[in-house]
């Protein structure tokens, strides 16, 4: 039996993994702010997820911007899951302050704290994100292995959303893997690389063992509902409930890995009892494509929803085009095999979303800040 300190334990992935862990004998410890964008105004009562852990972990409701609240809640633990952290990558570029001092800020004084102060804690385990590579990895017919900076506004403001190289023609895209060009192109993106390079650099000092999971789109019952700047399995879901029209993104083709919940959590636990991607960081994903148009066409179809979804050629500035996770070394270190697929888990999902009240709309007003902001823009 391990104690483990989850921070954002009252989370998506958090209250998921922690009902794992209790599970399997540990003792887990939850630090959470219970922020309203995701639990709601009264998460006693508007939050499941913190519901569900409510009575089962001990829980500290506190900041992992505030040093005396890392301290109460390291106390005696051995391993620490680092997944707080602000998530949206459209939020993220106007909301730059907000993202630093949560994710960066946050890590770093529990990194300084581990440094130089008396305490038990073994392993460090951090949520990164598939974020941190951009556009991720390509093959060009004439330079080889390549990877795209960002998009230019003139070729997706004339429809044209495919990454291009100079010198280059049509590229393929490819599974990017854990040694491929680190160039993201949001704020949260550089949020999230800051965290895991420190994370393994001052542990490996520290003589603490560190894995950095690089999750790819995680979904699956219980993600927020409320969030309007995260996921666009809520979002959609959420206006095929209501009879709205869906706004699909540029032409529909952009795709993404999603991974489902449970094989987010299996791969976590793994690198919480087992040693063998320590000091790494690692991809969790399914190494499979699926394009937003596909995610609208199937969720329809799971929710017997029958409104229009409208490809809008709209375009978010800092939005990647492709990227599929290469899961070589997650399957290599931990023996860790993704077990749902995107057909069985979209079915999950929509079974799931059918029993949770609508959640509100704050979808439009997210659009907005946007607008406003000269971050979303019309092709």
């Amino acid at each position: 039996m391990k104690k483990v300190l989850i921070t954002g334990g009252a989370g998506f992935i958090g209250s998921h993994l922690a009902l794992r862990l209790i599970e399997r004998g540990h003792s887990v410890t939850v630090l959470d702010n219970l922020s309203e964008q995701i639990h709601g105004p009264d998460p006693e009562r508007t939050s499941p997820l913190f519901a569900s852990i409510m009575h089962r972990v001990h829980f500290i409701r506190g900041t992992v911007e505030v040093r005396d609240d890392w301290v109460r809640a390291c106390r005696d633990q051995q391993v620490v899951v680092h997944l707080a952290a602000e998530t949206g990558t459209g939020q993220s570029m106007y909301q730059v302050e907000k993202y630093s001092r949560v994710n960066v800020l946050g890590t770093t004084i529990l990194l300084d704290m581990l440094a130089n102060d008396p305490n038990t804690v073994e392993k460090v385990v951090v949520a990164s994100s598939r974020a941190i590579y951009g556009e991720g990895r390509y093959r060009s017919p004439e330079l080889g292995i390549v990877y795209p900076g960002p998009r230019a506004h003139a070729d997706m403001k004339a429809g044209d959303f495919e990454v291009k190289v100079p010198g280059s023609g049509p590229l393929e895209v490819l599974p990017t893997d854990e040694s491929s060009r680190l160039h993201p192109s949001s704020v949260y993106g550089i949020t999230k690389q800051v965290q895991e390079q420190m994370v393994l650099n001052v542990c490996s000092a520290c003589g603490l063992g560190a894995v950095a999971f690089r999750y790819q789109n995680v979904y699956g019952p219980g993600q927020s509902l409320n969030n309007p700047y995260t996921g666009i399995l809520s979002i959609f879901s959420n206006r095929m409930r209501a009879g709205q029209p869906i706004n699909v993104f540029e032409d529909g083709r952009e795709s993404r890995d999603f991974v489902f919940i449970t094989d987010v959590v299996d791969a976590t636990v793994a690198g919480i009892e087992q040693d063998g991607a320590n000091g790494m960081a690692v991809n969790v994903g399914t190494g499979h494509p699926t394009t937003v148009l596909e995610v609208a066409h199937k969720l329809a179809d799971a929710l017997g929803a029958e409104g229009a979804i409208q490809v809008s050629g709209m375009y978010r500035v800092g939005d990647i085009r492709h990227n599929i996770a290469d899961i070589a070394l997650l399957r290599r270190t931990l023996g860790v095999h993704p077990q749902v697929m995107f057909n069985d888990g979209i079915e999950r999902f929509a079974r799931w979303v059918q029993t949770q009240d609508t959640a509100g709309q704050g979808y439009e007003r997210s659009l907005q800040e946007m607008r406003q902001r000269g971050l979303l823009r019309a092709g």
